[in-house]
């Protein structure tokens, strides 16, 4: 059966993160993700986490200076540091909460400089975070909602994942990003099969709720559950009310 995941980025993000764990506990979700949970003590996390039996699949690196532009910093040349001060401090918080993966985010520069500088990263981020058991995602980005991201395909992360020669490096598969860059979600679903860490969904083009779009999530569903995925899926999308009222697509 499929379990689905909460992406709490988008999903009752009208409340703070600890209540929107239980919310999503209430609402049926099997497990949890977020995005950028560090103004929250992890202690609180933790606490909503053991009340609920849920697991935190997932949070991402810190994004930069967003007021400047940033969207991820370790495909961008000359910032390293920063970078792996974000990828130390995401490690530190996911192994207090007991999260599993970390998606490192590249950032906005696709020259080849940045393509190194990422792949380097990586190797940090992988070995740092080997020793706790967690999984480093890489998540390409559609060219319509984040002009100018380094990770713009799933082959070119195919091709990444293959230089840094990590087991602990795989990709994350958003069927949204992947519907609108790259169309055909089940084929490359099956193709890249053994090297996805992690499936999000949401409509396609919308990015709303998945129960209408260009992508039948029915098929996909089935498609994935006869795949032999077990893992919860990330719903990732963006609710135009409230969340409780958007979840008919969950029953």
């Amino acid at each position: 059966m499929i379990r689905f995941s909460a992406n709490l980025g988008f999903l009752f993000s009208d409340r703070p993160l600890p209540d929107a764990i239980r919310a999503a506990k209430t609402a049926g979700f099997h497990a949890v993700e977020c995005h950028w949970p560090y103004d929250t003590p992890s202690s609180e996390v933790r606490q909503a986490l053991a009340e609920t039996g849920l697991e935190m699949l997932g949070l991402n690196t810190r994004r930069g200076d967003v007021a400047r532009g940033d969207n991820g910093l370790s495909a961008i040349p000359g910032r390293e540091k920063e970078a792996r001060a974000a990828i130390d401090e995401a490690i530190a918080y996911a192994v207090d909460i007991g999260a599993s993966g970390i998606h490192v985010m590249a950032g906005f520069d696709q020259s080849i400089a940045g393509g190194h500088c990422f792949i380097d990263n990586l190797d940090y981020a992988c070995s740092r975070g080997a020793g706790h058991g967690l999984t480093m995602l890489i998540e390409p980005l559609n060219e319509h909602d984040a002009p100018g991201y380094f990770l713009r395909t799933t082959q070119q992360a195919a091709d990444i994942i293959d230089d840094v020669g990590a087991d602990n490096l795989k990709l994350m598969f958003d069927c949204y990003h992947v519907g609108r860059t790259e169309g055909d979600v089940i084929t490359r679903l099956k193709n890249l099969l053994p090297i996805i860490g992690h499936i999000q969904f949401a409509s396609v083009p919308d990015r709303g709720t998945p129960d209408h779009g260009e992508i039948d999530y029915q098929t996909v569903f089935a498609e994935i559950e006869a795949l032999g995925w077990t893992k919860p899926l990330g719903a990732e999308y963006r609710p135009t009310e409230k969340t409780e009222d958007t979840l008919g697509w969950l029953t």
